[in-house]
């Protein structure tokens, strides 16, 4: 379970658990959060920071348009 504090925070939380997830929810949960937050980048990786899942991140984010 997951509990939701901010979409920034769950989004890194998602990567994190991504192998108990799968990677299909991960990659939706990053594409509906860069419709609507775009502008939270240096928050979203503050977090991925916090929850050692930068590297695994980055190469998503920057596949992303």
């Amino acid at each position: 379970m997951l509990r939701v504090y901010d979409p920034e925070k769950t989004l890194a939380d998602c990567f994190r658990y991504r192998n108990q997830l799968g990677m299909d929810v991960v990659l939706e949960a990053l594409r509906l959060w860069r419709e609507r937050r775009r502008k939270k980048l240096d928050v979203l990786l503050k977090y991925a920071r916090m929850r050692h899942v930068e590297r695994a991140m980055r190469p998503y984010l920057k596949a992303m348009p």
